[in-house]
């Protein structure tokens, strides 16, 4: 009789626990790039399986193409031996004098193969220490957030080209398209200003004062409203794309790095870093509609780098201490998997299973 009731509880646990995994049943893959080893690590969900590849750059950032069929990554050459700090951002020099900063090595934008990671399809320019890079809504064109030279570098992938320069503020650091694919706003670390660069024209057509040390934008799926992480204030600003204008601040955690509104547009993800000495592990959630924040989840030290899947279910973090990569369900806010990657992951992407 005790054999019948340990088997039977043994079997409702079984059918808990994959009623549990089939209702956050993670899809799709994500890539981590991780400055401490040089290397991006790519995580097959549905399996789950991580794989580990070395790359000729320290890389910051990562970027699936809008089709899925190229990987881009920004870094700075490994022969360099770049340097960044717990902050997440490039460490900056002191300002180059003559012609010293044509003898520095430029950074490069690599175009990988994202089923073979060893398979690297293009290494271009990308100006000196790039930080982050996305693409056009044709994923033709790759802009490119060349940090020490205040521009961003606009790549032509299929030519395997640099197109142009657009100037910016000091040290731009993130940067995303905005819906229509008409303008990109670039956050610029030591101006405390987002640019609002015409894609059409490469010129800058704005700056929006935004508050201090801003690292990250995220736009509304409606392009109406933009999402800027304040590293040095703790907060989120709120901007009105008509206006250009900043109509509320959201407290965060301590020094927020990236945000990313989820593709509904119902929440916006905040990964809070903290300091090297003192690091956070904590997201905050933000809910749109209210603009209040709704929740904070706990995921490793030093949260970092902010992706959602497509179908807005799931959200992944890259935790910089402890090289792991935190998987959220979006309906619960709860963290359903963690994934061990590369030391030191910062940026991070993800793809579709099409």
């Amino acid at each position: 009789m005790e054999r019948l009731q340990l088997t039977l509880a043994s079997l409702i646990f079984a059918l808990a626990t994959q009623t549990s995994y089939a209702s956050s049943r993670l899809e799709g893959v994500v890539y981590s790039a991780n400055e401490g080893d040089n290397s991006i690590s790519e995580i097959e969900l549905g399996s789950p399986t991580v794989r580990t590849t070395k790359v000729p750059i320290v890389p910051h950032n990562v970027q699936m193409t809008p089709d899925g069929k190229a990987l881009l990554a920004v870094g700075m050459p490994v022969s360099s031996h770049a340097r960044h700090n717990m902050n997440g951002m490039a460490s900056m020099p002191p300002p180059a004098q003559g012609d010293m900063r044509e003898e520095e090595p430029q950074g490069n934008l690599l175009v990988i193969d994202p089923h073979h990671l060893d398979q690297i399809l293009a290494t271009l320019p990308a100006g000196h220490h790039p930080a982050h890079v996305v693409t056009d809504l044709s994923g033709k064109h790759a802009y490119v957030t060349s940090s020490e030279d205040n521009q961003v570098t606009v790549v032509d992938i299929g030519q395997r080209r640099v197109v142009g320069t657009v100037t910016t503020g000091a040290f731009p650091h993130g940067l995303r398209l905005s819906p229509d694919g008409r303008e990109l706003y670039v956050a610029n670390v030591a101006d405390n200003s987002v640019s609002v660069i015409d894609t059409r024209s490469l010129t800058e057509a704005a700056r929006i004062p935004v508050g201090r040390a801003p690292v990250q934008v995220g736009f509304t799926p409606d392009g109406k409203r933009a999402y800027v992480s304040l590293r040095d204030d703790n907060q989120v600003a709120v901007v009105d794309t008509a206006t250009r204008r900043v109509t509320s601040r959201i407290p965060v955690g301590r020094s927020p790095i990236q945000v990313y509104v989820v593709p509904d547009g119902s929440k916006v993800y905040v990964a809070n870093q903290g300091s090297g000495s003192q690091p956070d592990n904590t997201v905050s959630v933000i809910d749109v509609a209210s603009g209040q924040l709704m929740d904070t989840v706990v995921t490793g030290a030093g949260a970092h780098g902010v992706v959602a899947s497509s179908d807005s279910a799931s959200v992944f973090v890259t935790n910089t201490r402890d090289n792991t990569v935190s998987a959220i369900n979006t309906g619960t806010q709860r963290v359903i998997a963690t994934y061990h990657v590369g030391s030191s992951p910062n940026g991070i992407t993800y793809r579709a299973l099409r």
